[in-house]
């Protein structure tokens, strides 16, 4: 490979998935037999157990699994999460289907992924993907435990982004979009890279979101809330909405769960079935929907500064090399929306270890702080400031611990990233300097165990 020296056949070896499962059955509903098909795929088996989402899609096949399952191999390598990478998919329209039905199918689905080995805490973990959420997740891992009885002490750590009543962690709805605002976060802390515009502060920034499922929500929620980002314009199958004074975001999510559509939405004007929201202009622009929305078709009228790869392969290859010679930034979705499964790896070690993160030192760290801000007082001869008091006294709830990590793992993998572009510029960009360091990292675990 033109950037990595690595032994002959070991380049195929990485790129081949180890297996590809596909399971067919049947689930008696409505009066009759229905027939479905599902595949989990192992890409990697270099590090166990394998990690990665199941998704409910109708035009599922085994093919995307096998792609999407490479994708997490190299994701989590990227991160360094002890996790090679696996997917799966259901091939039903989940929207087709009432709550009890998709039960009974999902229950059957998870009999046949378990007969196989295809779900354990140290075989493979699902988690939720495209048409599934924490409902799922539960029904799995309450099949799973009814499967195996004897076997119940680690049964929780079969699949994570479970609901907290069922052995989940907080801030896994969020960590994807959470993850999104630390990685621009860490792009323009550096100061190695050009920044927006020159920019480093998010205040005022436009944004474009396309898509405002969980990811494009949450990142959307998040820039502008905390960071004074204007988000300008959302994107969604419909068409999009636009206000170049910023969209209440909130207000929006609340109006889109009401009408079932960002469309109509009062606080901005709408262009129903206009597909080309994400080519308005604008400084960040943050596809987190499908793939390939960035395609040779609309690339050259793409207007943004800095594009963030929220949903997996946005950009097409032919796409990339045209906005980059451009000198559009883009930062990778291989980086970008691994927060998903960085707080994964925390609700799996939550599950493992049998006890939430910072039970054991919430209250010592509040005694500390209770002691620092009684110390300053007494040297300064003045109150702690009133406004900041609480905040510094309390000890970190478990949603503050997953944030902290979650940043401190999107810092370390972007130093990580930028470092290795700085010491081989020919890598040319942050995407094929994120593909060299995953990769390198894999070779070099199937060197260590002889492969």
């Amino acid at each position: 490979m033109k950037f990595l020296d690595m032994p002959e056949g070991l380049a195929e070896r990485i790129i081949q998935c180890n297996s590809t499962y596909t399971v067919r059955f049947g689930v008696r509903l409505r009066g009759r037999m229905y027939s479905f098909v599902g595949w989990r795929s192992v890409h990697s088996e270099h590090c166990e157990p394998v990690k990665g989402g199941i998704r409910f899609t109708p035009d599922a096949d085994a093919e995307e699994v096998e792609a999407l399952a490479a994708l997490m191999t190299l994701k989590c390598s990227l991160v360094d999460l002890p996790f090679g990478g696996s997917k799966g998919a259901l091939r039903i329209d989940p929207r087709e289907w009432t709550p009890q039905e998709l039960e009974r199918i999902t229950r059957r689905f998870t009999q046949e992924l378990t007969k196989r080995g295809l779900i354990g805490p140290g075989l493979n973990v699902p988690a939720p993907d495209v048409g599934t959420g924490e409902r799922e997740m539960a029904w799995m891992v309450d099949e799973f435990r009814r499967a195996n009885p004897t076997d119940v002490i680690n049964a929780r750590a079969c699949v994570t982004g479970k609901p907290l009543s069922k052995g989940g962690i907080a801030g896994r709805t969020e960590a994807t979009g959470r993850g999104v605002q630390f990685a621009i976060h860490s792009y323009l802390r550096d100061l190695r890279s050009p920044g927006i515009v020159g920019r480093r502060d998010l205040k005022g920034m436009s944004a474009i979101v396309q898509g405002f499922g969980n990811v494009g929500y949450h990142a959307a929620k998040f820039l502008s809330e905390e960071n004074g980002a204007l988000v300008t314009v959302v994107a969604e199958r419909d068409g999009y909405i636009a206000n170049p004074k910023g969209i209440s975001v909130e207000a929006l999510k609340t109006h889109q769960l009401s009408t079932g559509s960002i469309m109509g939405f009062p606080g901005a004007k709408s262009f129903a079935g206009d597909m080309t929201g994400l080519e308005q202009p604008c400084d960040i622009l943050i596809p987190a929907a499908m793939e390939n929305a960035i395609h040779v078709g609309n690339a050259e009228r793409i207007k943004a500064h800095l594009i963030v790869e929220a949903a997996n392969g946005p950009v097409t290859f032919e796409a990339d090399q045209l906005l980059r010679g451009r000198g559009v930034i883009i930062l990778p979705d291989l980086y970008v929306n691994a927060g998903g499964v960085v707080v994964s790896y925390f609700e799996w070690v939550k599950n493992l270890t049998h006890i939430p993160f910072g039970l054991m030192e919430r209250r010592r760290r509040e005694r500390r702080n209770q002691t620092i801000a009684t110390a300053l007082e007494r040297m300064t001869g003045k109150p702690f400031p009133a406004d900041i008091r609480d905040e510094f006294l309390e000890g970190g709830a478990e949603i503050d611990l997953v944030r902290s990590g979650l940043e401190d793992v999107m810092r370390s993998t972007w130093a990580r990233i930028a470092d290795l572009l700085e010491e081989q510029p020919e890598l040319g960009d942050y995407r094929t300097a994120a593909y060299v360091a995953s990769i390198r990292q894999i070779a070099s675990a199937y060197e260590a165990i002889g492969i």
